[in-house]
């Protein structure tokens, strides 16, 4: 990757705290604008739709537009023996870079809307079923994200991501939080979007066994060598196309 660590790891914090600010925030306003649940999570996945396929557009040539822990760890993964590729190093970073971003998304969401900066979420989402949810909408990001990649439409992702999130928004029962970081940001705002601090360890374990899912998939489907450099580098918009893997 051409971008030094210090620009990647700042695109990576910027995105992942923009991603919450516009997921917090929409869901502050769809309450305030009306009473209907459904209506508030329609206007909520509208906007979580539109704000991250743009900053996937955005942030993806400088960092590769994880703004995801569970992202980076596939990519990471995926990518271990192939030069230029991300290290140990780099998955460290942009993981403590997309929680802090993450935390300061909600910050700033509440800031705006007059909200207490920091409040615990006493949104209980707790329950078996939910957890499987977020199974499902993470191994589902995994396929998405590294399938693209393996048959040279990477390209595709900012539409394809978006678009595969606010479906998920919908077909999951946990409406598809999918991100670690995302995850641990929404506990610290008691709003819409919030989720209780004794949910969070749960959810992150079923994010994470959905990734290790998510790459069983890729293999199973088109095979198990390591992706090219550029398909596990830069995830949102590749420099360049790599070639179709071979099954």
């Amino acid at each position: 990757m051409s971008a030094p660590l210090g620009r990647r790891v700042a695109a990576e914090a910027i995105g992942t705290g923009l991603l919450v600010t516009v997921v917090v925030g929409s869901g502050i306003q769809a309450v305030d604008l009306s009473h209907d649940v459904g209506v508030q999570l329609l206007a909520n996945s509208l906007a979580t739709v539109f704000g991250l396929g743009v900053l996937i557009a955005l942030l993806g040539p400088v960092s590769g537009a994880h703004f995801n822990p569970a992202v980076t760890l596939a990519a990471w993964f995926t990518g271990r023996r192939a030069p230029g590729s991300l290290t140990l190093r780099d998955v460290a970073a942009y993981a403590t870079a997309q929680t802090a971003g993450a935390i300061g998304g909600a910050v700033l969401a509440d800031a705006m809307f007059g909200e207490p900066l920091v409040r615990f979420s006493t949104h209980d989402r707790w329950a078996g079923h939910l957890w499987l949810g977020e199974v499902v909408a993470t191994a589902g990001l995994i396929l998405l994200v590294f399938g693209l990649s393996r048959i040279g439409r990477a390209a595709l992702a900012p539409a394809a991501v978006a678009s595969y999130i606010g479906a998920a928004y919908w077909f999951t029962s946990s409406t598809s939080f999918a991100n670690p970081a995302v995850t641990i940001g929404r506990a610290l705002t008691d709003t819409f979007a919030g989720i209780a601090p004794a949910s969070v360890a749960p959810f992150v374990a079923a994010q994470l066994l959905g990734t290790m899912v998510g790459l069983g998939a890729v293999a199973a489907i088109h095979g198990s060598e390591t992706a090219p450099a550029p398909a596990s580098s830069e995830i949102g918009v590749p420099r360049g196309e790599p070639e179709p893997a071979s099954s």
